[in-house]
C-alpha cells in the first residue's frame, strides 16, 4: 500500500521539488556572488572577456532583430492607421512599444539564447570534466572566477544592448513608415510629442534584472550538471527555456510597477 501511494505521489511532487531546488540553488549562488563581489581576487580579465562576449558580440544580432521588429510593427500600423487618417500616431506607437517593451525584452531574449546557452555549456563542461574541482584544489573560488564575471557583464551590458535595440527598431520603423506614405517630420514629431525620457529610463531599468536572470540561471544549470555530454545538453536547453520564461515574467512584474 505504501509503495502504491509513493508511486502515485512521486510524479506529482517531482515538479515542485525541481522548482524549489532551482529557487534554492539560484538564491544561494546569487547571495554568494553578492557576498564575494568586493572580495579579492578580482577577475578583471574574465570580466572584460564576458562583457565583450555578452555586449560587443551581441550587438549585430540585437540590432538586426530590433530593426525588423520596428519595421514590421510600422508596416502593420501604417496600413491600419491610414484607414482612419491617424498616421500621425505611427511614430509614437512604434517608439513607445520599443522603448518600454520590445527593446528590453528582445535584448534579454537574444542574450538568453546566444550567451546564456554558451555560458551554461561552458560551465557544465567544466563541471563534468572536474575542472571546477581542480579550481578548488588550486584555491580558486568558482564564484569569483565563474559567477561574478558573468553576473557583472550581464548587469552592465544588457542596458547597452537594449538601447541598441530601441534605436535600431525606431530607425526600421521610420524607414518602413516613410515608404508607406508617412512623412519623416510627422514620424519624428509624433515621437517628440508622446515619448518622454521616462519611457527610455523605465525600459533600461528592466535590463539589469534580465542580465542577473540569464547569468544566474546559466551558472546554476552549469554547476549542477551530471551525466556527461547528455547533462551538458540538458543544462544548455534548460538555461535557454528557463531564462526566457523568467525574462517574460520579470518584464510583466517590472512593467506593472514602472508604468502603472
Amino acid at each position: 500500500m505504501a509503495a502504491r501511494t509513493a508511486s502515485f505521489i512521486d510524479p506529482l511532487w517531482k515538479p515542485f521539488e525541481g522548482f524549489f531546488t532551482f529557487v534554492g540553488e539560484s538564491s544561494l549562488i546569487l547571495l554568494d556572488a553578492i557576498r564575494r563581489l568586493l572580495r579579492r581576487p578580482f577577475e578583471w580579465a574574465e570580466t572584460f572577456n564576458q562583457m565583450a562576449f555578452i555586449g560587443v558580440a551581441s550587438v549585430p544580432i540585437v540590432m538586426l532583430t530590433g530593426f525588423f521588429s520596428g519595421a514590421v510593427m510600422a508596416l502593420y500600423l501604417t496600413n491600419f492607421l491610414s484607414k482612419y487618417g491617424a498616421t500621425q500616431f505611427v511614430g509614437a506607437t512604434v517608439a513607445l512599444t520599443l522603448t518600454r517593451e520590445i527593446g528590453p525584452v528582445l535584448a534579454g531574449i537574444m542574450v538568453s539564447a546566444r550567451c546564456g546557452s554558451a555560458m551554461a555549456a561552458q560551465i557544465a563542461t567544466m563541471q563534468v570534466t572536474e575542472q571546477i574541482d581542480a579550481l578548488k584544489m588550486l584555491s580558486v573560488n568558482p564564484t569569483n572566477y565563474l559567477v561574478i564575471p558573468r553576473l557583472v557583464a550581464g548587469i552592465f551590458m544588457l542596458p547597452i544592448l537594449a538601447l541598441v535595440c530601441m534605436y535600431s527598431g525606431i530607425v526600421g520603423g521610420e524607414l518602413v513608415a516613410m515608404s508607406g506614405g508617412v512623412p519623416y517630420g510627422t514620424f519624428v514629431d509624433s515621437i517628440r510629442s508622446f515619448v518622454v525620457p521616462w519611457d527610455f529610463v523605465g525600459g533600461l531599468i528592466k535590463t539589469p534584472v534580465f542580465g542577473i536572470i540569464v547569468a544566474i540561471v546559466a551558472c546554476q544549470q552549469g554547476l549542477r550538471t551530471k551525466n556527461g555530454a547528455v547533462g551538458v545538453g540538458r543544462a544548455t536547453t534548460n538555461t535557454v527555456v528557463i531564462s526566457m520564461v523568467l525574462v517574460y515574467v520579470a518584464n510583466f512584474l517590472l512593467a506593472s510597477v514602472l508604468y502603472r
